[in-house]
């Protein structure tokens, strides 16, 4: 993002991956900035929740409008898409530098699959909603190389398996690995999750709760302003219904 920025703002730059597989970036010192109307496209990371939201929920549709399709940031998607989920893009362009497209979902009867390690650097703040999406697939999903998400806001590893547990799937971790075992359907739920002042993990489990046969409910969502201070607004003119208990 920042080498894309820079450039449109007029900076000499380039990158590219040499013979050993490391990134080399070229940089001309103190070159003539000129200022820009800038256009920030739509954070994949929020519109995770909103997309999985509605591919867990039945006879639902989604249209989101001018998210970043950067392909350093797209793990997520791709993912879902092998999955099977219902996901179209369209309206390509480019906004700044920036990849940007909209995207039409509606809601998809989800399999599990196996996630590479590599993949982890496109979707690595996205592992919390992934899991949920993966609780309502049919079978068996691995999601491999996540030794990261031990060192984030939380313990995020732990705390997605705890907190599938308590819902009623089965899930596991393998030293680096979470493996989560599908209901196909809706899930249990009607459980409150410990979410260790995470944003990521109060969000991805309230999601989960939208589809649940049982509310879930969380022990604290002061975290979500971290990142997304409008999620349960916008959540809620797209359906969901968010209950904030005194």
């Amino acid at each position: 993002h920042t080498e894309l920025m820079l450039k449109t703002f007029g900076a000499d730059l380039c990158s590219k991956i040499d013979r050993s597989g490391k990134t080399r970036i070229r940089l001309v010192g103190q070159p003539e900035l000129t200022a820009q109307s800038i256009v920030i496209p739509g954070d994949p990371s929020s519109a995770a929740f909103a997309a999985v939201a509605c591919l867990i929920t039945p006879e639902s549709q989604l249209s989101i409008r001018g998210i970043g399709m950067n392909p350093l940031r797209t793990g997520l998607f791709k993912t879902l898409v092998e999955m099977g989920a219902n996901m179209a893009f369209s309206n390509f362009r480019l906004q700044n530098g920036e990849s940007v497209a909209d995207l039409e979902i509606s809601s998809s009867n989800l399999r599990g699959i196996n996630v590479p390690a590599d993949r982890a650097p496109s979707m690595i703040d996205e592992y919390p909603i992934l899991a949920v999406a993966a609780a309502y697939a049919r079978g068996v999903t691995r999601l491999s190389g996540l030794a990261e998400l031990r060192v984030k806001e939380s313990d995020r590893l732990s705390a997605i398996e705890a907190g599938l547990k308590i819902c009623g799937v089965s899930a596991w971790v393998e030293e680096n690995d979470l493996v989560i075992e599908g209901n196909g359907n809706k899930i249990l739920g009607g459980a409150q999750i410990k979410t260790n002042f995470d944003h990521r993990i109060a969000m991805a489990f309230l999601v989960a709760g939208m589809a649940a046969k049982n509310a879930i409910s969380i022990d604290d969502n002061s975290s979500i302003a971290t990142s997304f201070p409008d999620f349960c607004s916008l959540m809620g003119h797209i359906g969901a219904i968010l209950n904030q208990q005194q």
